[in-house]
């Protein structure tokens, strides 16, 4: 039986069809949250061979488009780049970031893994003139900041192999690498000490929601010479933050 968008499709050139399916995808996942699709339902109901499908998934997973947990594709956290500037983050983390700002008088951030790259949501800057100011809603490279460092550290090993092997060829560097993950992990805060900029450091710890990979991060980042000396203190600052929010997390 002919479907609505084969008929669609049929009638435009290979780039066009895979610019509809596309669409398509993003149009039916993003109505099926929070329950998410199989790749069978989204073939189904875009209309294609689950072969064409398959490719186009994996690619919106990749970007951070579509989130794939457990053979279902979800909503990706790329999504909301989509639509800057019509909605804020929840309160609760609005509130967190202000009083880390407030304690520590410097940046706090919220950031979100997107694909293989960094995107921050939200920030609180303190008064101070000189300080850290990421930009927002644009990609960053996860190695070395701290919040990609908080991601990389809970992916999944072999994706985070891949990453490793890809980006950093020396051998030496990549065990270095992930031995700093592996405490990372275990002590559930990162650090970046100049290794973006020489003048600023970074903090940040993973917030935890039950059954989901890890996809959001807080922290502190500000002038390292400010920074340096109560740098262990902050760290334990944002990681309890980040533990109050895993708790509150849905």
């Amino acid at each position: 039986m002919t479907t609505e968008m084969d008929e669609v499709t049929s009638t435009r050139s290979p780039e066009h069809r895979t610019v509809s399916r596309v669409m398509a995808l993003l149009e039916v996942v993003i109505a099926s949250e929070p329950s998410g699709l199989r790749l069978a339902d989204l073939a189904d109901l875009v209309g294609a061979p689950k072969s064409s499908i398959h490719g186009l998934a994996k690619g919106l997973a990749a970007t951070g488009y579509f989130r794939e947990h457990q053979g279902r594709y979800f909503t990706g956290p790329a999504v909301a780049m989509l639509s800057i500037g019509r909605g804020d983050v929840a309160a609760t983390y609005r509130h967190a970031l202000e009083e880390l700002s407030s304690t520590w008088n410097e940046t706090a951030t919220l950031a979100t893994l997107a694909g293989e790259s960094v995107i921050h949501l939200a920030k609180v800057e303190p008064k101070q003139t000189i300080r850290a100011s990421p930009p927002l809603h644009e990609r960053r490279p996860m190695w070395p900041g701290s919040s990609g460092k908080v991601f990389l550290a809970f992916m999944e090993p072999i994706r985070r192999e891949r990453y490793i092997n890809r980006t950093q060829k020396d051998a030496v560097e990549r065990a270095r690498i992930n031995a700093e993950l592996e405490a990372v992990r275990a002590n559930r805060v990162a650090f970046n000490r100049g290794e973006m900029d020489p003048a600023l450091y970074g903090v940040a710890s993973p917030i935890l929601v039950p059954g989901m990979e890890i996809s959001l991060a807080i922290g502190v980042s500000g002038l390292g010479s400010r920074m340096t000396d109560r740098i262990d203190e902050i760290a334990d600052s944002v990681r309890r933050t980040a533990e109050k929010l895993s708790g509150s997390a849905d």
